[in-house]
């Protein structure tokens, strides 16, 4: 039998014990909330092509996107946000490396991404890298400017990449410029890639690593084809022609073009106007096809919920360059005027957004460290982007003067700036010489009217530009060795 002193030893003993093995426990259940609450965040990384900003969180009044505005709600939209090369594959090169279109080496629809550095570091691989599962379907680089056509830069993917089925409309030998089929969205090759995705992302959520899932769909790049149901939701009537569909008073001769890409489907003049009728069911498709893959991104988010990955996946969305709707006459890409450079970017953090909504001149490139540093990785020193992230937590209005948009036309390269009020672009000929010079002001005139390169009045304000647009051409190989004076 146990003394009293004993007896209260033994009692200070057991609740010593009792003590330690309290700490122990809720140290342990600590650090596995702690866990569970903080993980790496997964990314769900969606391109859509050749989208331009034609979105209800972009003040469209008649796009349908519900589910593109539900992101856009948690995150930051981005409004002046442009591509480096407008273009697929010099844009999605530029973006998946974070360099510019000549740092990267491709600036046409041949040149593989790692021809110019075989060691070139994508955006997916840097995740792999580091501990990431990384995987992918759709279009996320152009086809013809990888290793090949299924594997989408190997390299990439610590997940065999997924190509998609072809659509189950057989075109034969005509290339229809529009069609509104009464069909399912799977039987379409952007409702097969959703599906994929989902697939996808089941199989990474087995995982205990987190994910970089990269989802690309085909819409609405040429041509307009979506289910007849997303065309029901438009009435033709309520579409408005561009407000300037004339040339531009002082025109470089480097930038517009008569729209070739649009000109090789069938029901449309090989020269020539093109009539009203066809530009308002051009229109008409073109918003059906940005609807129909609206419906194919709700389906991806209903799938995060569903797995119970939405709160910790960090969502970004964007387009690979923008699309002329008539503006200047114009149908299609190819060149450096705000309807083919400006596109959408969004960016939903996995604990949302302080800055709703953005001003700042963006760039595509600067994606690599934003997803980076949300994701807490390290940004590799060699890039040209930079991270958005003070944007994005409202430390800071912006982190550069101006974004750069790079393209070629009769062998010349054009640099074009775009600031928040201004978009200078400087033709460069192959020995660097200034062939050509726009200057916009979008202030006074929003429509690209008239070229001010030549007036005068703004030759202070070109001087300003060209000595920014200089001081931040990392990548711009032909603008860094050029001593041509602006103008």
């Amino acid at each position: 039998m146990l003394s009293p002193r004993n007896d209260l030893t033994f009692a200070r003993l057991a609740s010593g014990l009792i003590l330690i093995c309290v700490l122990v426990v809720t140290e342990g259940v600590s650090c596995t909330i702690a866990r569970a609450r903080s993980p790496k965040p997964n990314v769900l990384f969606i391109a859509v092509d050749d989208l331009k900003p034609v979105l209800g969180c972009y003040g469209d009044p008649t796009a349908i996107t519900p589910s593109i505005d539900e992101i856009a709600k948690q995150g930051t939209v981005f409004v002046n946000a442009h591509c480096q090369w407008p273009v697929c594959g010099g844009s999605r090169a530029s973006l998946m490396t974070g360099l510019r279109p000549e740092a990267v080496g491709v600036m046409d629809l041949k040149t593989n991404m790692r021809a110019k550095d075989p060691n070139v570091l994508t955006l997916a691989q840097h995740f792999k890298n580091h501990g990431y599962s990384s995987a992918g379907t759709g279009k996320i680089y152009d086809p013809r400017c990888v290793d090949n056509k299924r594997s989408l830069d190997t390299l990439s993917w610590s997940v065999p990449f997924v190509s998609p089925s072809h659509s189950s409309i057989q075109y034969g030998d005509v290339k229809q410029v529009v069609l509104a089929p009464e069909i399912a969205d799977g039987e379409l090759t952007d409702g097969q890639i959703a599906a994929n995705g989902i697939e996808l992302m089941r199989q990474l959520s087995r995982s205990e690593k987190p994910f970089f899932l990269a989802v690309g769909f085909k819409k609405p790049h040429l041509p307009f084809v979506a289910p007849k149901k997303y065309w029901d939701l438009y009435d033709r009537d309520q579409f408005q022609f561009a407000s300037h569909r004339g040339g531009i008073k002082n025109d470089s001769s480097y930038t517009l073009h008569d729209n070739p890409e649009l000109r090789g489907y069938e029901g449309v003049p090989k020269a020539g106007p093109i009539s009203t009728e066809l530009q308002q069911e051009l229109i008409h498709g073109y918003y059906a096809c940005v609807s129909f893959i609206d419906a194919q991104v709700g389906r991806l988010l209903d799938e995060l919920r569903r797995l119970g990955l939405f709160e910790n996946t960090t969502i970004i969305l964007w387009g690979d360059h923008g699309f002329h709707l008539g503006d200047h006459s114009l149908w299609g890409k190819h060149t450096t005027l705000e309807h083919a450079t400006r596109v959408p970017l969004i960016v939903r953090p996995r604990h949302g957004s302080v800055t709703k909504r953005s001003n700042a001149p963006v760039e595509l490139d600067d994606m690599f460290p934003t997803l980076c540093e949300l994701a807490g990785l390290p940004v590799p020193d060699s890039i040209n982007g930079r991270s958005l992230l003070p944007i994005i937590r409202g430390s800071d209005e912006s982190v550069r003067d101006g974004a750069m948009t790079v393209f070629k036309s009769k062998g010349a390269l054009g640099y074009s700036y775009r600031t928040q009020r201004y978009r200078y672009t400087l033709w460069l000929n192959r020995a660097g010489k200034n062939v050509a010079s726009e200057l916009y002001d979008y202030q006074i005139d929003p429509q690209e009217t008239q070229n001010l390169a030549e007036d005068p009045r703004y030759d202070e304000i070109i001087s300003k530009l060209g000595q920014h647009m200089k001081a931040d051409a990392q990548g711009c190989e032909r603008l860094m060795s050029s001593n041509s004076n602006q103008k």
